[in-house]
Protein backbone atom coordinates (compact mmCIF):
# COMPACT_ATOMS: atom_id res chain seq x y z
CA UNK A 1 0.00 0.00 0.00
CA UNK A 2 1.30 3.44 -0.98
CA UNK A 3 0.04 6.49 0.91
CA UNK A 4 0.28 9.80 -0.95
CA UNK A 5 -0.01 12.79 1.35
CA UNK A 6 -1.05 16.12 -0.11
CA UNK A 7 -2.88 14.09 -2.72
CA UNK A 8 -4.88 17.04 -4.06
CA UNK A 9 -1.81 19.31 -4.40
CA UNK A 10 0.22 20.09 -7.50
CA UNK A 11 2.62 17.16 -7.04
CA UNK A 12 0.39 14.77 -5.13
CA UNK A 13 -2.51 14.84 -7.58
CA UNK A 14 -0.15 14.13 -10.49
CA UNK A 15 1.48 11.33 -8.51
CA UNK A 16 -1.84 9.68 -7.71
CA UNK A 17 -2.77 9.69 -11.39
CA UNK A 18 0.60 8.27 -12.43
CA UNK A 19 0.63 5.54 -9.82
CA UNK A 20 -2.86 4.50 -10.87
CA UNK A 21 -2.00 4.61 -14.57
CA UNK A 22 1.08 2.45 -14.02
CA UNK A 23 -0.85 -0.11 -11.96
CA UNK A 24 1.09 0.50 -8.77
CA UNK A 25 -1.24 -1.57 -6.61
CA UNK A 26 -3.18 -0.52 -3.51
CA UNK A 27 -3.14 3.25 -3.23
CA UNK A 28 -4.40 5.79 -0.73
CA UNK A 29 -4.68 9.54 -1.16
CA UNK A 30 -4.62 11.70 1.97
CA UNK A 31 -6.71 14.86 1.95
CA UNK A 32 -8.33 17.13 4.49
CA UNK A 33 -11.68 16.97 2.66
CA UNK A 34 -12.54 13.55 1.24
CA UNK A 35 -15.82 14.89 -0.14
CA UNK A 36 -14.01 17.27 -2.48
CA UNK A 37 -11.29 14.87 -3.59
CA UNK A 38 -11.58 13.68 -7.19
CA UNK A 39 -9.26 10.68 -7.27
CA UNK A 40 -9.15 8.09 -10.06
CA UNK A 41 -11.22 4.97 -9.59
CA UNK A 42 -9.54 2.49 -7.31
CA UNK A 43 -7.78 5.09 -5.15
CA UNK A 44 -8.86 5.05 -1.52
CA UNK A 45 -9.49 8.56 -0.22
CA UNK A 46 -8.58 9.00 3.45
CA UNK A 47 -8.91 11.97 5.76
CA UNK A 48 -5.93 13.53 7.47
CA UNK A 49 -4.43 16.90 8.31
CA UNK A 50 -0.70 17.69 8.38
CA UNK A 51 -1.37 20.04 11.30
CA UNK A 52 -2.79 17.16 13.36
CA UNK A 53 -0.46 14.16 13.23
CA UNK A 54 -2.91 12.00 15.17
CA UNK A 55 -5.43 12.40 12.34
CA UNK A 56 -2.95 10.80 9.94
CA UNK A 57 -2.33 7.63 11.94
CA UNK A 58 -5.33 5.66 10.57
CA UNK A 59 -4.21 6.46 7.01
CA UNK A 60 -0.70 5.19 7.78
CA UNK A 61 -1.89 1.82 9.05
CA UNK A 62 -0.99 -0.88 6.54
CA UNK A 63 1.00 1.49 4.32
CA UNK A 64 4.34 0.17 3.16
CA UNK A 65 5.45 3.35 1.39
CA UNK A 66 4.80 7.03 2.01
CA UNK A 67 5.09 10.11 -0.20
CA UNK A 68 5.69 13.21 1.92
CA UNK A 69 6.23 16.89 1.12
CA UNK A 70 8.42 18.50 3.77
CA UNK A 71 7.60 21.44 6.02
CA UNK A 72 3.84 21.39 5.66
CA UNK A 73 3.20 19.77 9.02
CA UNK A 74 5.24 18.68 12.03
CA UNK A 75 7.65 16.53 10.09
CA UNK A 76 9.37 14.80 13.00
CA UNK A 77 6.00 13.69 14.37
CA UNK A 78 4.80 12.51 10.96
CA UNK A 79 8.00 10.55 10.32
CA UNK A 80 7.76 8.94 13.76
CA UNK A 81 4.09 8.06 13.20
CA UNK A 82 5.06 6.46 9.89
CA UNK A 83 7.81 4.45 11.57
CA UNK A 84 5.48 3.25 14.29
CA UNK A 85 2.88 2.25 11.67
CA UNK A 86 5.43 0.04 9.94
CA UNK A 87 6.09 2.15 6.85
CA UNK A 88 9.22 0.81 5.17
CA UNK A 89 10.07 3.54 2.64
CA UNK A 90 9.49 7.30 2.52
CA UNK A 91 9.93 9.47 -0.57
CA UNK A 92 10.44 13.02 0.67
CA UNK A 93 10.15 16.21 -1.38
CA UNK A 94 12.73 18.62 0.01
CA UNK A 95 14.39 21.50 -1.88
CA UNK A 96 17.41 22.04 -4.09
CA UNK A 97 18.33 24.93 -1.80
CA UNK A 98 19.71 22.40 0.70
CA UNK A 99 22.71 22.11 -1.62
CA UNK A 100 22.65 25.49 -3.38
CA UNK A 101 21.91 27.87 -0.47
CA UNK A 102 22.34 25.94 2.81
CA UNK A 103 22.85 29.22 4.72
CA UNK A 104 19.23 30.28 4.18
CA UNK A 105 16.74 29.56 6.96
CA UNK A 106 14.21 27.61 4.86
CA UNK A 107 17.02 25.51 3.37
CA UNK A 108 18.28 24.69 6.84
CA UNK A 109 14.78 23.66 7.86
CA UNK A 110 14.53 21.34 4.85
CA UNK A 111 17.92 19.84 5.65
CA UNK A 112 16.74 19.15 9.21
CA UNK A 113 13.73 17.25 7.89
CA UNK A 114 15.99 15.21 5.62
CA UNK A 115 18.13 14.29 8.62
CA UNK A 116 15.11 13.31 10.71
CA UNK A 117 14.09 10.92 7.96
CA UNK A 118 17.60 9.50 7.58
CA UNK A 119 17.76 8.91 11.34
CA UNK A 120 14.35 7.20 11.44
CA UNK A 121 15.55 3.75 10.40
CA UNK A 122 13.15 3.67 7.45
CA UNK A 123 14.41 3.50 3.89
CA UNK A 124 14.33 6.88 2.18
CA UNK A 125 14.57 8.67 -1.14
CA UNK A 126 14.99 12.44 -1.15
CA UNK A 127 13.88 14.66 -4.03
CA UNK A 128 15.30 18.19 -4.23
CA UNK A 129 13.43 20.15 -6.91
CA UNK A 130 14.15 23.67 -8.03
CA UNK A 131 11.46 26.36 -8.47
CA UNK A 132 8.06 24.95 -9.45
CA UNK A 133 6.41 26.05 -12.70
CA UNK A 134 3.22 26.35 -10.65
CA UNK A 135 4.71 29.31 -8.76
CA UNK A 136 3.48 31.33 -11.75
CA UNK A 137 0.03 31.02 -10.18
CA UNK A 138 1.14 33.92 -7.96
CA UNK A 139 0.48 36.04 -11.05
CA UNK A 140 -2.93 34.56 -11.84
CA UNK A 141 -5.06 37.21 -10.14
CA UNK A 142 -3.28 40.07 -11.92
CA UNK A 143 -3.48 38.32 -15.29
CA UNK A 144 -7.16 37.42 -14.90
CA UNK A 145 -7.89 41.04 -14.02
CA UNK A 146 -6.03 42.26 -17.14
CA UNK A 147 -3.49 43.89 -14.86
CA UNK A 148 0.29 44.03 -14.97
CA UNK A 149 2.57 41.31 -13.65
CA UNK A 150 5.03 43.04 -11.34
CA UNK A 151 8.16 41.07 -10.44
CA UNK A 152 11.85 41.66 -9.72
CA UNK A 153 14.68 40.02 -11.66
CA UNK A 154 12.63 39.69 -14.86
CA UNK A 155 15.58 38.47 -16.93
CA UNK A 156 17.18 35.93 -14.62
CA UNK A 157 16.23 32.42 -15.69
CA UNK A 158 15.92 29.36 -13.47
CA UNK A 159 15.47 25.76 -14.65
CA UNK A 160 11.86 25.73 -13.46
CA UNK A 161 10.32 22.28 -13.06
CA UNK A 162 6.80 21.06 -13.87
CA UNK A 163 5.30 19.51 -10.70
CA UNK A 164 4.27 16.46 -12.72
CA UNK A 165 7.95 15.72 -13.37
CA UNK A 166 8.57 15.65 -9.63
CA UNK A 167 5.63 13.24 -9.42
CA UNK A 168 7.10 11.07 -12.18
CA UNK A 169 10.39 10.70 -10.34
CA UNK A 170 8.51 9.98 -7.11
CA UNK A 171 6.48 7.28 -8.86
CA UNK A 172 9.63 5.54 -10.04
CA UNK A 173 11.23 5.82 -6.60
CA UNK A 174 8.13 4.36 -4.95
CA UNK A 175 7.64 1.45 -7.33
CA UNK A 176 10.99 0.45 -8.81
CA UNK A 177 14.18 -0.89 -7.19
CA UNK A 178 17.44 0.98 -6.92
CA UNK A 179 16.32 4.32 -5.49
CA UNK A 180 16.42 3.79 -1.76
CA UNK A 181 19.12 5.87 -0.09
CA UNK A 182 19.33 8.18 -3.13
CA UNK A 183 19.07 11.97 -3.23
CA UNK A 184 18.00 13.50 -6.55
CA UNK A 185 18.30 17.15 -7.58
CA UNK A 186 15.50 17.89 -10.05
CA UNK A 187 15.15 20.65 -12.63
CA UNK A 188 13.23 21.40 -15.78
CA UNK A 189 14.78 21.16 -19.27
CA UNK A 190 15.91 24.78 -19.58
CA UNK A 191 16.38 28.06 -17.79
CA UNK A 192 13.38 30.31 -18.25
CA UNK A 193 13.09 33.89 -17.06
CA UNK A 194 9.97 35.53 -15.60
CA UNK A 195 9.74 37.54 -18.81
CA UNK A 196 9.71 34.33 -20.87
CA UNK A 197 7.20 32.70 -18.53
CA UNK A 198 4.82 35.63 -18.81
CA UNK A 199 5.24 35.56 -22.60
CA UNK A 200 4.40 31.83 -22.64
CA UNK A 201 1.24 32.45 -20.63
CA UNK A 202 0.28 35.33 -22.93
CA UNK A 203 0.79 33.13 -25.96
CA UNK A 204 -1.41 30.42 -24.52
CA UNK A 205 -4.10 32.99 -23.70
CA UNK A 206 -3.86 34.62 -27.11
CA UNK A 207 -3.48 38.12 -25.73
CA UNK A 208 -0.81 40.41 -24.34
CA UNK A 209 0.10 40.34 -20.65
CA UNK A 210 1.94 43.45 -19.43
CA UNK A 211 5.06 42.94 -17.35
CA UNK A 212 6.92 45.47 -15.20
CA UNK A 213 10.18 44.90 -13.36
CA UNK A 214 10.11 46.20 -9.79
CA UNK A 215 12.89 46.62 -7.25
CA UNK A 216 13.77 44.02 -4.66
CA UNK A 217 12.63 46.43 -1.96
CA UNK A 218 9.18 46.85 -3.51
CA UNK A 219 8.82 43.11 -4.04
CA UNK A 220 9.87 42.43 -0.46
CA UNK A 221 7.23 44.77 0.94
CA UNK A 222 4.52 42.81 -0.80
CA UNK A 223 5.92 39.37 0.01
CA UNK A 224 6.92 39.87 3.64
CA UNK A 225 3.35 40.41 4.76
CA UNK A 226 2.40 37.02 3.32
CA UNK A 227 5.53 34.92 3.79
CA UNK A 228 7.31 36.65 6.65
CA UNK A 229 10.61 38.51 6.46
CA UNK A 230 12.97 35.52 6.38
CA UNK A 231 11.04 33.59 3.74
CA UNK A 232 10.58 36.71 1.60
CA UNK A 233 14.31 37.40 1.64
CA UNK A 234 15.03 33.76 0.81
CA UNK A 235 12.66 33.77 -2.17
CA UNK A 236 14.18 36.99 -3.48
CA UNK A 237 17.71 35.61 -3.14
CA UNK A 238 16.73 32.42 -4.95
CA UNK A 239 14.88 34.11 -7.79
CA UNK A 240 17.63 36.56 -8.65
CA UNK A 241 19.29 38.29 -5.73
CA UNK A 242 21.82 35.57 -4.92
CA UNK A 243 21.82 32.94 -7.67
CA UNK A 244 24.82 30.69 -8.27
CA UNK A 245 25.94 28.10 -10.81
CA UNK A 246 24.58 25.21 -8.75
CA UNK A 247 21.10 26.76 -8.69
CA UNK A 248 21.19 27.67 -12.39
CA UNK A 249 22.42 24.27 -13.56
CA UNK A 250 20.07 22.29 -15.82
CA UNK A 251 20.17 18.63 -14.78
CA UNK A 252 19.30 15.42 -16.60
CA UNK A 253 17.83 13.69 -13.53
CA UNK A 254 14.23 13.63 -14.73
CA UNK A 255 14.86 11.93 -18.09
CA UNK A 256 17.52 9.66 -16.58
CA UNK A 257 15.16 8.35 -13.89
CA UNK A 258 11.87 8.36 -15.78
CA UNK A 259 13.00 7.70 -19.35
CA UNK A 260 10.80 10.57 -20.55
CA UNK A 261 11.62 14.11 -21.67
CA UNK A 262 11.00 16.70 -18.98
CA UNK A 263 7.95 18.89 -19.45
CA UNK A 264 8.45 22.51 -20.45
CA UNK A 265 7.03 25.61 -18.78
CA UNK A 266 4.95 26.23 -21.88
CA UNK A 267 3.35 22.83 -21.44
CA UNK A 268 2.50 23.70 -17.85
CA UNK A 269 1.03 27.02 -18.98
CA UNK A 270 -1.14 25.32 -21.61
CA UNK A 271 -2.42 22.78 -19.07
CA UNK A 272 -3.27 25.51 -16.58
CA UNK A 273 -4.53 28.25 -18.89
CA UNK A 274 -7.92 28.31 -17.17
CA UNK A 275 -6.31 29.69 -14.00
CA UNK A 276 -5.29 32.82 -15.92
CA UNK A 277 -8.47 33.44 -17.90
Amino acid sequence: MILVTGATGHIGSALVRELRAFGAGPLRGLTRDVGRAAFPDGVEAVTGDFADTASMKPALEGAGSLFLVSRIGTDAEIVEAARQAGVAHVVLVSSITVQTHPHLGPAGANQSVEQVLKDSGMAWTILRPTEFASNALWWAEAIRGRGTVRVPYTDIGLPTIHPADIASVARVALTEPGHRGATYALTGPERITPRQRVAAIADVLGRSVPLTEISRQEARRGMAGILGDEAADAVLDLTGGDVNDELLRVRDTVPRITGASPRTFRQWAAENAAAFR
